[in-house]
C-alpha cells in the first residue's frame, strides 16, 4: 500500500483542465442535440467589450460593457428560453461583420436579427431605425413618422434609449432635428465615435 501511494505520488500531476476547451464540446453538443437556444460570447471592439447574444431566429442583443450581462440572460431565460449557454462559436458571423464594419470595409450589416426582445411601436421605432443607411442620419420625429406615430417623437426617443441592438439596428444614427446628438445608451463619446466613422462628423 505504502509502496503503491508512493508510486502514485511520485507521478507528474494530470494536465489542468482546458475549461474553454470543455465548454466549446458542452456548446456542441447541446446545439447538436437540439438544447441550445440561446449563445452568447464576447467581442473586443473600439468600442470596449462587447457581448453578443445569438438565437436560431439571428441577433437578439448586442450589449456595451456595464450593461448587466447577468441580468440580461435572466430576463432573456424568463422570456425567450432558458437552454443558455457560452457559446462564442455561434456568434462568429456577427463577429466578423462587426470586424469589417470597424475596419471600414462593411457598410451594411446582413445578420438576421432576432425581435422578440422589442414589441409594439418600440419594435416599429427600431425597424425604421434599421432602414437608415450608412452615412445618413434621422431624426426622432421622422422614425416616430415612419413608425406610423409622428407626435410620438418622445416614446421613439425612449425605444431608441432601449435599443437592445445598438450599432447594428443603428440608433447611433437618430439626431435631434436642430442637429444636436441627442442620446445614447453607450454614452454620447461612443454615438461621436459611431459618426465619425460613418464620415457623418468630422471632427
Amino acid at each position: 500500500m505504502t509502496d503503491d501511494l508512493e508510486r502514485r505520488l511520485a507521478e507528474p500531476p494530470a494536465a489542468p483542465l482546458d475549461v474553454d476547451a470543455l465548454r466549446a464540446a458542452l456548446a456542441r453538443r447541446a446545439a447538436d442535440d437540439g438544447l441550445l437556444d440561446v449563445a452568447y460570447g464576447s467581442y473586443e471592439s473600439p468600442l470596449g467589450l462587447l457581448t453578443i447574444i445569438v438565437t436560431r431566429r439571428g441577433l437578439l442583443r448586442l450589449s456595451y460593457p456595464g450593461e448587466g450581462i447577468s441580468g440580461q440572460l435572466d430576463e432573456i431565460a424568463g422570456r425567450i428560453s432558458p437552454r443558455i449557454l457560452h457559446a462564442p462559436a455561434r456568434t462568429d458571423v456577427v463577429r466578423r461583420q462587426l470586424d469589417a464594419y470597424f475596419d471600414g470595409t462593411r457598410r451594411d450589416f446582413e445578420v438576421s436579427i432576432d425581435w422578440r426582445l422589442v414589441r409594439g411601436f418600440a419594435g416599429d421605432v427600431l425597424r425604421a431605425t434599421a432602414r437608415i443607411p450608412f452615412g445618413a442620419v434621422s431624426s426622432y420625429g421622422e422614425v416616430a413618422t415612419e413608425a406610423g406615430s409622428p407626435n410620438a417623437y418622445r416614446a421613439a426617443g425612449n425605444a431608441l434609449g432601449s435599443n437592445p441592438i445598438p450599432i447594428v439596428v443603428p440608433c447611433h444614427r437618430i439626431l435631434h432635428a436642430g442637429g444636436g446628438l441627442g442620446g445614447y445608451t453607450g454614452g454620447l463619446d461612443r454615438k461621436r465615435y459611431l459618426l465619425r466613422l460613418e464620415g457623418v462628423l468630422n471632427a
